[in-house]
C-alpha cells in the first residue's frame, strides 16, 4: 500500500501523461484536418433574366450576348445572366417598364425606345447634334452625363440602374424606293424612325411612324410606311430591307450618335454584392469595345454585299439634307429648352462638352478620307 506522498507523486506523472496524450491526439486530429483538402460547398448562382429589344436575327442580339458572356465569365459561377430575344416576355418598346417593375430582371435596348416618357431620354440616344460623334458623346455620358441620367430615372420613378455601351456609327438616312436628291423631296414621305429623330423628321415635313425593327418590313409591304431607317447595313439586310426597297441613302444627322442602354432592376442590382455590381458595370465597358469590333467587321461586309449581291443602289445622302437637318435641330432644341428646364440643363452640358471636345477633335484629326482615297481610289462623292 502506498502512502499519501507516494500516491501524490505517482498521480502527477499519470495526469501529465494523460494531458500530453489528449493534447497530442488533438494536435494530430488538427494536423489531419489542416492537411485535408478543403471541400467547397457549391452554391447556386444568382440568375438574372435579361430580355433584349431585338428581333431573333438581329446582330444586336449577338452584341448583347457579348455583354452577357463577359459578365458570366467574370462572375465565376456566382452570377449568371440568361438572355432572351425580343418578345420572349414583353414587346421591344416595353423593356424599360418591365425592368423597372421587376417583370424581367434586366434589359438590353436603347433609350429612344422609351422617350415618350421624357424627350430627355434622346439625349442619351439620338441627338440633337453638338459637333461630337458617338465615341465622343459616350465619353460625355461617362464623364458628365450619368448624374443627369440618374436624376431622370428619379423624376420618372423608374426603378432601374443603367449602363451605356457601343458608340454606334452614324445611322443611314435609310431605304427609299427612289433616290433622294434634295431635302425638299422628303416632304410627305411616310417614314419610320424613333426617339427625338421622329421630331426632327416631322419638322422636315415627313409623316413619322415609330416601330421596332421586326415590324418595319411588314409595314413597308402594307404601305403603312414608304421609307424607313433602322440602324446599320447588317441589321437592315438581315430583316430584309433590300427586298422592299433598293435605294440605300448613307449618312444623316437624325441619329448620328446612339448607344445601347443596359438596364437592371434597381432592387435586384442593389441586393448584389459590390464586386458583382462592379462586374455588371465594367462588363459594359468591355462589351463596348467588342461590340464596335463586331460592328466594323459586319457592317462593312454587309454594305459591300448589299451592293454586289443584292444590287442595292448605295448613295451618299445629299448635302442639302444634312443642311436642312441642322436647321431643324435648331428649332427643336429652342422649343424643348424653353419648355423643359431639365432638358435645358442636360443640353447645356452636352453643348459645352461638344464645343471643347469637338475643337480638339477637328484641329487634331488626320484627314482619313484623303488617306483612303490615296490608297484605295476616289470614293465618288
Amino acid at each position: 500500500m502506498l502512502d499519501s506522498k507516494e500516491t501524490t507523486q505517482t498521480a502527477q506523472p499519470q495526469a501529465s501523461r494523460r494531458k500530453f496524450l489528449t493534447g497530442a491526439a488533438a494536435g494530430t486530429a488538427g494536423a489531419a484536418i489542416a492537411g485535408f483538402p478543403m471541400i467547397s460547398v457549391a452554391q447556386s448562382p444568382i440568375v438574372l433574366k435579361m430580355q433584349g429589344a431585338w428581333g431573333a436575327k438581329d446582330i444586336f442580339n449577338e452584341m448583347a450576348e457579348e455583354y452577357v458572356k463577359r459578365v458570366n465569365e467574370m462572375a465565376g459561377g456566382r452570377l449568371r445572366i440568361d438572355y432572351l430575344v425580343a418578345g420572349s416576355v414583353v414587346k421591344p418598346f416595353e423593356v424599360m417598364d418591365a425592368t423597372s417593375k421587376g417583370v424581367i430582371d434586366a434589359a438590353h435596348g436603347v433609350a429612344v425606345y422609351w422617350y415618350g416618357k421624357s424627350k430627355v431620354a434622346s439625349m442619351f440616344g439620338s441627338g440633337p447634334i453638338t459637333g461630337c460623334d458617338a465615341n465622343q458623346n459616350l465619353a460625355w455620358i461617362h464623364k458628365e452625363g450619368m448624374p443627369f441620367y440618374n436624376e431622370l430615372m428619379q423624376k420618372l420613378n423608374l426603378d432601374v440602374v443603367g449602363f451605356f455601351a457601343m458608340p454606334m456609327p452614324t445611322q443611314p438616312l435609310g431605304w427609299f424606293k427612289k433616290p433622294i436628291k434634295s431635302a425638299a423631296e422628303l416632304k410627305g414621305f411616310k417614314y419610320r424612325t424613333v426617339g427625338l429623330a421622329a421630331d426632327l423628321m416631322q419638322e422636315m415635313g415627313m409623316k413619322v411612324t415609330q416601330l421596332p425593327g421586326g415590324e418595319i418590313v411588314p409595314a413597308m409591304e402594307r404601305g403603312v410606311i414608304d421609307a424607313f431607317e433602322f440602324n446599320n447595313p447588317t441589321s437592315d439586310r438581315r430583316f430584309g430591307a433590300q427586298d422592299v426597297a433598293k435605294n440605300y441613302m448613307m449618312g444623316s444627322y437624325h441619329q448620328a450618335m446612339e448607344f445601347f442602354e443596359i438596364l437592371f432592376n434597381k432592387k435586384k442590382y442593389n441586393a448584389l454584392p459590390k464586386d458583382l455590381q462592379a462586374i455588371l458595370a465594367y462588363a459594359a465597358e468591355a462589351a463596348s469595345t467588342s461590340n464596335y469590333a463586331t460592328a466594323m467587321d459586319n457592317y462593312s461586309r454587309d454594305l459591300a454585299e448589299l451592293k454586289s449581291k443584292e444590287k442595292v443602289n448605295v448613295i451618299r445622302t445629299p448635302q442639302s439634307v444634312f443642311d436642312a437637318q441642322i436647321k431643324a435641330w435648331d428649332k427643336i432644341v429652342a422649343k424643348l429648352t424653353a419648355e423643359d428646364p431639365f432638358f435645358k440643363k442636360v443640353w447645356e452640358s452636352q453643348l459645352a462638352w461638344g464645343k471643347r471636345v469637338g475643337y480638339y477633335n477637328f484641329f487634331n484629326n488626320a484627314d482619313y478620307k484623303a488617306a483612303y482615297e490615296h490608297i484605295h481610289g476616289k470614293l465618288g462623292f
